[in-house]
């Protein structure tokens, strides 16, 4: 049986070197992907076009919009007319309207000034993080005025006297401390890639064989059907595996990912879900028999999923039940919540034993499905 199983792995070595597009999914596939998405795609909102509108020309106000100039989150445009601002937020020109009053200045002075500001909401979520950023950014400056009236920052005597509190914010974000949200994609950039290259690959591979016919061959030779299964599935295990170091290293050295948990967590965690992803390409490509149907139910059945109920757009928590519950089927939310816990928490062991049992246990019933699916017969 090892020497069949070493024979027919020499010859899936062979025919995967001499397919150059297997390789190009395998290796070169997985770190254009995590480039592009980790460079290209972010959940943050930089750069925001901002109509600021001075109805009030008095240095108080100009030291407003200067300081929303100093911010990186923001794009300042000033602008004298509240028509011109309205309009060009229906062109989508500027994103938010910051309106600074006429009595602004003696409503500064009195203690109650007022600032008014549109947010354009066709993106919600981006509509919350301007509106967000635009408190924060006001509210730090309306407590810069409150120190420069209560006296030095730390003179608590003088700020009593101006009636204004001492309070210091120390700010921490858990988990992310760069504040990126690359932290946050790259995780589920490897369950992509992961998915990818393990179901989507190994589907279209053995269906090919399929539709040439070379599979028949086998059937007339010693080998049996356990036997084509591990040799079919060594070789592209280890394509997956090498595409997975590479996404690794992108995450370490690239985007600067903590890796606050075990590396042999990583690679343990990461070897089963490479099996479950094996299984499911395996399954489905002896199910379907061809390239086509097998590259669509691939997609269907295994990346698209991944890509949109495991967790790695959308906060699970606030999907509705059935859609949350169907999401807890999937083997890539497992894994994706076991690789963002390695990566940026450290080793929870609830978290690892738990998902990884679960990898473990869906990895020995797909591949146990798709043994029992190849047979050494024609239907």
């Amino acid at each position: 049986m090892i020497r069949r199983v070493i024979a027919l792995t020499r010859k899936e070595i062979r025919q995967l070197l001499r397919d150059r597009s297997n390789v190009l999914l395998g290796i070169v596939l997985p770190m254009v992907l995590i480039l592009i998405f980790g460079y290209g795609m972010s959940l943050d909102v930089r750069n925001v076009p901002v109509a600021v509108v001075l109805d009030d020309s008095s240095p108080a106000a100009r030291d407003l919009t200067a300081r929303l100039s100093l911010s990186e989150y923001f794009a300042p445009i000033v602008l004298l007319s509240m028509q011109e601002a309205e309009q060009r937020m229906r062109r989508r020109e500027v994103d938010a309207i910051v309106r600074i009053p006429q009595d602004f200045s003696r409503q500064l002075g009195a203690g109650g000034a007022q600032v008014q500001v549109l947010v354009h909401g066709a993106d919600a979520s981006r509509a919350r993080l301007i509106q967000m950023y635009l408190e924060a950014a006001l509210g730090q400056w309306a407590l810069h005025q409150a120190d420069e009236a209560g006296g030095s920052p730390g003179d608590p005597g003088a700020r009593a006297e101006a009636g204004v509190g001492s309070v210091t914010i120390v700010q921490r974000l858990w988990f992310n401390a760069a504040n990126t949200s690359t932290w946050f994609l790259v995780p589920g950039l490897v369950v992509l890639i992961t998915t990818l290259v393990g179901a989507f690959l190994t589907a279209l591979v053995v269906a090919r064989e399929w539709e040439r016919g070379t599979l028949e061959a086998l059937f007339v030779t010693p080998v049996r059907p356990i036997e084509i299964l591990v040799a079919k599935t060594l070789p592209y295990f280890g394509v997956g595996m090498i595409g997975l170091a590479l996404c690794l290293l992108a995450a370490k050295f690239l985007f600067h990912l903590p890796m606050y948990g075990s590396l042999a967590l990583i690679l343990l965690a990461s070897v089963l879900y490479m099996l479950v992803a094996l299984g499911i390409g395996l399954l489905i490509s002896s199910a379907t028999k061809n390239q086509f149907l097998a590259s669509q139910i691939a997609l269907v059945v295994s990346f698209m999923p991944a890509l949109m109920l495991s967790g790695f757009l959308f906060d699970l928590r606030n999907m509705p039940a059935p859609v949350a519950a169907l999401s807890h089927v999937l083997p890539a939310t497992y894994f994706l919540e076991v690789l963002k816990s390695l990566m940026l928490a450290g080793d929870i062991w609830p978290t690892i034993v738990r998902n990884c049992l679960v990898l473990a246990l869906y990895a020995a019933v797909l591949l146990a499905l798709a043994r029992v699916k190849t047979r050494k017969r024609l239907e």
